[in-house]
């Protein structure tokens, strides 16, 4: 007979047994049991785009699938993403050149494309939450954020000063909530401070807290027609080989007032995303920009990738990173998919 101890086998086997997470992946519903993240319709904004005239609808080039619409038909658009279930859109307007110059005295006029446009939403589709963009670009004859001075350098200060006329006046129109992309100093707090003198304490501010000098904006400038005339906007968007001046943004934004910050681009910031998720309670945002939108369509047009497939898993990785919400020309794609 073995002096053996029977109980010393079974301590072995169990000190060596291996684990097996694959267990919670065999089937669908345990994949879908245990998902740590879940994309959905509520996480989205959609970025749209506004131009003058009537009944055109004008494609982007660089962002297949994406179009220019004019006010009549915008409506029709924003009332079917609204029966998708998407509850916010991002306004952008193609401006005139003729009513550009070079102090964006365009984007504070109380009958000008962005402040109509608002007006009309909110009439036709009231419990839609509108966000209108926050800087000079589209207004500027320069296609800088800010105002220029004779040598070139964009002036803070003078800026601010647009913006905030700016803001109240898209607050006036009915805006929800309004977003400062233009990466000057002390604007979120010169911007809270006067609309609450205006009285629109509830109209929120979502600031572009880490907007990076990035790349990735092409297709965007395509289609609004904002592209710098001379330089680039290294001088007040963040460099792209920096994180913990993002961490700084954001602290000095949340201390002047805003009540979600952003980060932009997304796909190649997600680091950012989580460092900013990770240190403040409000909500994060982050923008899946025009070319990171152009990459997908450019690549499932070859035939290389599944671009649902893609598209979703793109997105979830916002999510899994840290963002509450994603504004998106994605948006109505993924509401589609998400029935």
């Amino acid at each position: 007979m073995s002096s053996e101890n029977p109980t010393d086998n079974t301590a072995s086997a169990v000190k060596t047994l291996i684990q097996r997470p694959r267990r919670l992946r065999r089937t669908p519903g345990l994949r879908s049991m245990v998902r740590e993240n879940q994309l959905t319709v509520d996480d989205l904004i959609y970025p749209m785009f506004v131009m003058e005239g009537e009944n055109q609808k004008v494609e982007i080039s660089s962002m297949p699938g994406c179009y220019r619409y004019t006010l009549d038909l915008l409506l029709e658009e924003i009332k079917q993403i609204s029966e998708l279930g998407i509850n916010a859109v991002a306004l952008f307007p193609l401006i005139p050149e003729a009513k550009k110059d070079d102090v964006g005295t365009e984007s504070y006029n109380a009958d000008g494309l962005v402040q109509r446009t608002v007006k009309a939403i909110k009439q036709a589709v009231p419990d839609i939450v509108v966000i209108t963009d926050v800087a000079l670009d589209p207004f500027s004859i320069h296609g800088h954020d800010g105002i220029v001075d004779d040598n070139g350098v964009i002036l803070n200060d003078p800026t601010v000063e647009v913006l905030v006329k700016m803001a109240v006046s898209q607050a006036e129109a009915g805006a929800d909530m309004v977003a400062p992309s233009d990466m000057m100093d002390g604007r979120i707090g010169a911007i809270r401070q006067a609309l609450d003198a205006a009285g629109y304490f509830n109209v929120s501010i979502l600031a572009y807290s880490a907007k990076y000098a990035s790349s990735y904006y092409g297709p965007f400038r395509d289609a609004l027609d904002s592209a710098p005339k001379f330089g680039d906007k290294k001088t007040y968007q963040m460099d792209a080989a920096n994180a913990r001046e993002a961490l700084k943004e954001v602290e000095l934004d949340i201390a002047e007032g805003a009540d979600i910050v952003m980060v932009k681009p997304a796909l190649a910031y997600m680091d950012i995303i989580y460092q900013i998720k990770s240190t403040t309670n409000l909500p994060v945002a982050a923008y899946n920009v025009s070319g990171e939108y152009a990459m997908i369509k450019a690549a499932a047009q070859q035939g290389w990738i599944d671009e649902k497939k893609v598209i979703l898993e793109t997105l979830t990785s916002m999510k899994r990173a840290g963002a509450d919400l994603i504004l998106t020309y994605f948006a109505k794609e993924v509401a589609l998919m998400l029935l």
